[in-house]
């Protein structure tokens, strides 16, 4: 397993993302919450990843209790990064939070607390005080945000009046918006971006198309609109293509060209513990420069249907069914 060494901590190149725990709205069932997703961490950290990252606002609180019931007994192995949901995040009410958080994942102190989104209405100003009083009092050993922008990432470093170490954006070959302004200065500011859905919700594993389609949440991800699925075409085939040539699958590829990029982590998640085997794996693939162009250059020759005309064709999608 890669490692990526930034701030201060040392993290696998391939993390764990554990928004399906607990969380019904994925469809895996309640054996998967009691038993199958315990089994994904545990295997994890026997593979060396290390980043296991989770919210509070996952199945309400489950996500973050079986995280810490698969933890237990092996905590000097996980860094634990879980997420307020920023509403009203004021003084008193980010301290109870992240209390709340700690219990339910059964530890004295959270490895990175991160805001889960930018609230359009509460400036940092507000939220990092305190932040910054659990960092002194040792229940926050990092502070990080989420979907923030690069300005506000910014304010929120001045409004702690230290490092908010990480910013955890969406980032795949299917969405590279980061790449403009945040990956930069991550890089050259010694901070990490965590990129989520790294697989653009399972359209890089090249399992999809018109005929074949994600149903539960992903339903409701315009990538997955039959449009999109043709115009991704080119991009799954040279996917599949470097694949071949590695003997991997087109989801490690994906992950392994993300994970190529400096100060840059994935969070994968896994609906089984052979798929977080296969996501493992990626973190040790070597892709070559030729590869990494190949695929930067079909994924810039992507361009799905997005706003309004994809709004326009999900409100259609729905209505044939």
């Amino acid at each position: 397993m890669r490692y990526v060494e930034v701030g201060g901590v040392r993290l696998s190149a391939i993390g764990l993302g554990t928004w399906q725990f607990g969380s019904r709205e994925w469809g895996y069932g309640q054996h998967y919450a009691e038993d199958e997703s315990r089994q994904i961490v545990e295997r994890a950290l026997d593979l060396g990843i290390n980043l296991i990252d989770t919210a509070e606002i996952y199945g309400f609180g489950a996500s973050e209790q079986i995280v810490g019931r698969s933890v237990a007994g092996r905590r000097d192995e996980a860094f634990l990064a879980t997420k307020i949901f920023p509403v009203l995040p004021v003084g008193p009410v980010v301290v109870d939070r992240a209390r709340r958080s700690a219990r339910r994942l059964g530890v004295d102190a959270l490895d990175l607390y991160q805001v889960h989104q930018p609230n359009p209405l509460v400036p940092d100003s507000l939220i990092m005080p305190p932040m910054r009083r659990l960092v002194a009092e040792g229940l926050i050993r990092h502070v990080g945000v989420s979907n923030y922008s690069l300005p506000r990432w910014q304010a929120a470093e001045a409004a702690l009046g230290g490092p908010v170490l990480s910013n955890q954006v969406r980032y795949s070959l299917v969405d590279r918006r980061p790449e403009e302004l945040l990956l930069p200065w991550a890089q050259d500011s010694g901070r990490l971006i965590i990129a989520y859905s790294p697989l653009g919700q399972g359209l890089l594993s090249a399992r999809y198309d018109a005929g074949n389609r994600p149903g539960g949440v992903r339903a409701a991800n315009a990538l997955f609109l039959p449009e999109n699925l043709s115009r991704a075409t080119e991009l799954l085939d040279v996917l599949r293509a470097v694949a071949s040539a590695h003997g991997a699958t087109p989801a490690q590829v994906a992950l392994a060209w993300v994970i190529r990029r400096p100060n840059v982590v994935a969070i994968p998640g896994a609906s089984s513990v052979a798929q977080l085997e296969r996501n493992a794996e990626a973190g040790d693939l070597e892709l070559t420069d030729e590869d990494d162009e190949r695929l930067t250059a079909a994924s810039d020759r992507f361009s799905p249907v997005t706003g309004v005309p994809a709004m326009v064709g999900m409100a259609r999608e729905r209505l044939r069914r």
